[in-house]
């Protein structure tokens, strides 16, 4: 399929509400697909929760909850509010509870169960209930789940069908390897996961015999599907069951916090090698958010909400702070504070003020709208993630330029007829346009906002875009 772009951010547990680590890779996927979108391509955003497992279980106990589906039904609604308070423009929400998710998982095990890639055998390991996967002695650190530090993780000895993963270690690493087919990034993580495949893979378990809350195996009723088999597959099966979508697998780019690393650029594409079918063309994984330094967590009190980002900023206040600090390549340390400071820098004072100063000596002007290019240099810089230097080039090209000629040139010292002030600001207008053309991914409302009010005849808006935050 010619000019498409599917993009999906990871099916998010629903032990727990939304938090900005949730916000980040939501709000950065949906700025991606914007971008395809105004660039003319076919796009599909895919985001959601993954509702099975052991974890999921045991919170709904907590909760109160006899049945865990009620459970499920309860939380999944707040991740999908929270990402539509953000203007979170995906195309489909999954759940993993959805019977046409179910199928297709039954339907792809069954085609690697009949190829003979899964067979019965003993498990006997550590098993961290947290991150609800098996670990090995140099995974631990202190004898704990480095993710999970607080919590223990459990002796388990029980009988299971594995996946013959080995199988498929030599041709991921050659996918890996080769330039052209490569599929993780940064390049970091791509030596991180060669390192691990090169140090030797044992097939692993792809069934529970003592977890009642998963989808049943096709063959064996007896067992579950081990919830990261399950979930893994919601990537594909979301272009089988909705028709207008199955022309857009293979995913273009899988995005990911750091500690699904392993599930996705591996055991992820050796399922999908072993039911004969295409790999993701791209997965990006970034790093963590500090907060004020400090790990987030919740007995610290520091966690920060979606809602909480919209009510100190609005939305695209929050997005464009949540982009613009996009833990790309290391942890990034963020913080209300730290977000007033670029809010106020950037938006209240800098772009905020420019608009209404602008439109303000400029009102009753007409500016002539041509089509406008989305920059080549800019589109690059988002589709490789670097989200911060896309916007500080945007302000850099256009936004800054007008600033400084406004400053120089000091029209509201000139007569409203004066022809070279009029001149001034229907081109300082015509810059202001171009860079909310280029930040409609990331402040869609307030982006097209800024076009209407300089599109034609100038026009004051009725208030400030961004008010100052104390």
């Amino acid at each position: 399929m010619k000019n498409k772009f599917y993009v999906t951010t990871p099916i998010y547990y629903i032990n727990d509400i939304p938090h900005i680590g949730h916000t980040c890779t939501t709000v950065v996927a949906d700025v991606l697909a914007r971008l395809h979108k105004q660039t003319g391509e076919d796009v599909f955003f895919l985001t959601g929760t993954d509702e099975h497992g052991q974890k999921v279980a045991d919170a709904a106990k907590e909760a109160g909850f006899n049945d865990v589906q009620k459970y499920c039904d309860n939380i999944a609604p707040r991740f999908e509010k929270a990402w539509r308070d953000l203007n979170i423009g995906f195309d489909h929400f999954i759940r993993t509870t959805d019977p046409r998710h179910e199928q297709v998982v039954k339907d792809l095990l069954q085609k690697i169960y009949d190829k003979g890639d899964i067979y019965k055998d003993k498990y006997e390991g550590l098993y961290c209930i947290g991150c609800e996967k098996f670990l090995t002695e140099s995974d631990l650190v202190d004898g704990h789940c480095p993710l999970h530090p607080s919590e223990k993780t459990v002796q388990q000895s029980e009988e299971n069908w594995f996946f013959r993963l080995s199988k498929y270690i030599p041709q991921i690493i050659k996918l890996i390897e080769d330039d052209g087919t490569n599929y993780i990034n940064p390049p970091g993580k791509r030596a991180e996961v060669l390192a691990k495949l090169r140090a030797g893979i044992k097939d692993i378990s792809i069934s529970r015999a003592n977890v009642s809350w998963g989808i049943p195996l096709p063959w064996d009723k007896s067992q579950t599907t081990y919830v990261w088999f399950d979930a893994l597959i919601n990537y594909y099966s979301a272009t089988q069951f909705l028709e207008n979508k199955k022309d857009f697998w293979p995913a273009n780019l899988h995005i990911l916090g750091k500690e699904i690393l392993w599930f996705h650029t591996v055991i992820w594409q050796a399922m999908l090698l072993a039911a004969g079918l295409e790999v993701p063309l791209k997965t990006f994984t970034h790093s963590f958010y500090m907060i004020d330094g400090q790990k987030m967590s919740k007995s610290l009190g520091n966690v920060i909400s979606p809602s909480q980002l919209i009510n100190s900023f609005g939305v695209d206040g929050a997005r464009y702070l949540v982009a613009t600090s996009f833990p790309r390549d290391n942890d990034a340390d963020v913080g209300i504070g730290k977000y007033k400071d670029r809010y106020n820098a950037d938006l209240a004072n800098n772009l905020g003020n420019l608009v209404s100063r602008l439109a303000k000596m400029g009102e009753g002007l007409k500016i002539e709208t041509n089509k406008i290019e989305y920059g080549v240099q800019i589109k690059e810089l988002i589709d490789d993630l670097r989200f911060n230097e896309a916007v500080l080039l945007i302000f850099e090209k256009w936004i800054n330029p007008v600033n400084l000629k406004l400053n120089q040139e000091e029209p509201w010292k000139k007569d409203f007829e004066d022809k070279d002030r009029q001149e001034l600001l229907i081109w300082c207008g015509e810059q202001i346009i171009k860079a909310a053309y280029h930040l409609l991914p990331f402040i869609p409302q307030t982006g097209q906002a800024i076009i209407d009010l300089f599109s034609g005849e100038i026009k004051t808006p009725k208030e400030g875009l961004f008010k100052r935050v104390a």
